[in-house]
């Protein structure tokens, strides 16, 4: 007994000693599937980390934009009155399209000052046009945008390729081009502009499918079904590359939730007169550009110089390049904004691009949640500042205010925007998400 105990025992210990086995490796899991499996719980804990994070999006806009409303309402019962919203909407494209343009910019960290006195300049040049060379209207209208890209790609060259510094090369331009529309203008310092072709169709008198009630249904239904018809799409994208997707509950959860918002307003603006063309148009440039921004390389490079100039240099991106294409399409867009503000009076003048117009584009883009520090923001601020803004001016006008309480409330709401962007970027770093 006492040998087979010796030759077990030495037969253990000629066995190398044990090794401790690695636990199995956890596979990473994407935080959107926890949220999702987890249901409408899930959305709040996930709305609640971001909220902490300094991730605020567009919700203090909204709650503003609701706070203004609500205010002006008890002020005086015509504020949300359907004739007002129609104004409110109207008057909102031609700043908003100077403001697109600007979010361009304000992604990159940069600045143009120069926008309002390009809108100036161009509706002053489609006059000279239509008016005293007799030229069509539409072309007009396609050639004064096309100047308008050229001069913010001088801009840009300039910043660019010189290396001036965009606040001057702006500023320079700010004054400029206000010199050379003066200039155009000459003597009698205004001209009239036919109420026809691209002018009446932006005109105060023109609304989607002419007053026809069913057009503002027409467009919120068209709204839902692009939705549905764009998220189903990416939907099965992305589950073919296996990779997280919406589930179909929550795509018509947002569906249904854009239905409510769209068909109120089309019930709102339709007591009236519909939904103006010049909205439209707005909508339109907002899809086109937010799908530029978000789904394309060029947009995904915007991002990415905002982020950090250096990194998307090593990263191989032509810098030059980019930072030209977007002070291209801010000066398209300001000629775009000049042409909108031209048809709201048939008439270009000396006032045109000046004033608090310049103030008032930032602040639509700034106040929409448009970082100024670069890298954050999305085209919609377009819209939504726009709406405080607009919302701001006809409130004060209904109460029969001095434009004076006007510019200090406005000033008031963009240094409260801006106050909340930077304490939002303070939080994601002490966060550890910046």
């Amino acid at each position: 007994m006492s040998d087979k105990t010796t030759i077990d025992t030495s037969k253990a210990g000629d066995q190398p000693p044990s090794e401790e086995v690695p636990p199995p490796a956890v596979a990473a899991v994407d935080p959107r599937l926890l949220v999702r499996e987890q249901g409408l719980k899930g959305y709040v804990t996930e709305f609640q980390r971001r909220l902490k994070g300094g991730e605020l999006g567009s919700l203090p806009v909204i709650v503003a934009l609701i706070v203004i409303w609500a205010i002006f309402q008890s002020k005086d019962s015509l504020f949300l009155s359907s004739t007002n919203m129609v104004n409110i909407s109207y008057f909102v494209a031609g700043t908003g399209m100077l403001a697109i343009g600007l979010v361009f910019v304000l992604l990159l960290g940069e600045i143009d000052l120069s926008v309002a006195s390009v809108s100036g300049l161009i509706s002053a040049l489609f006059a000279v046009f239509t008016t005293t060379h007799g030229m069509n209207m539409w072309l007009a209208f396609l050639l004064a945008v096309l100047i308008g890209i050229g001069i913010g790609a001088v801009h840009g060259i300039f910043f660019a390729k010189v290396g001036v510094p965009a606040f001057v090369v702006t500023l320079a331009g700010f004054l400029g081009w206000n010199g050379l529309m003066l200039w155009v203008l000459g003597d009698t310092g205004s001209l009239s502009i036919a109420d026809k072709g691209p002018m009446h169709l932006l005109g105060q008198t023109s609304f989607f499918m002419d007053q026809d009630i069913a057009g503002a249904y027409i467009l919120a239904t068209v709204g839902v079904a692009a939705l549905l018809i764009g998220s189903f799409v990416e939907q099965g994208r992305r589950r073919k590359a296996g990779v997280p997707f919406r589930p179909t509950s929550e795509i018509v959860a947002r569906a249904v939730l854009l239905a409510i918002v769209g068909y109120v307003v089309a019930f709102v603006l339709n007591k009236t007169a519909g939904v103006p063309n010049a909205l439209v148009v707005f909508l339109v440039a907002l899809i086109i550009c937010d799908f530029v921004l978000r789904r394309t390389t060029f947009g995904r490079k915007v991002f990415a110089l905002g982020g950090s100039i250096e990194a998307s240099r090593r990263a191989g991106i032509n810098v030059d390049l980019v930072r030209i294409a977007v002070f291209a399409i801010a000066g398209g867009f300001a000629a775009l904004g000049g042409l909108f503000l031209a048809a709201q009076t048939q008439t270009a003048t000396l006032q045109a691009g000046s004033g608090n117009t310049l103030m008032l584009a930032i602040a639509a883009a700034v106040i929409g949640g448009t970082s100024l520090f670069g890298g954050r923001g999305r085209v919609w601020s377009a819209l939504l500042g726009g709406l405080v803004i607009q919302s701001i001016t006809t409130g004060l006008d209904l109460l029969n205010m001095n434009t004076s309480i006007q510019y200090m409330i406005t000033g008031g709401v963009l240094l409260a925007a801006v106050v909340v962007d930077s304490v939002s970027r303070r939080t994601q770093r002490t966060s550890g998400r910046a």
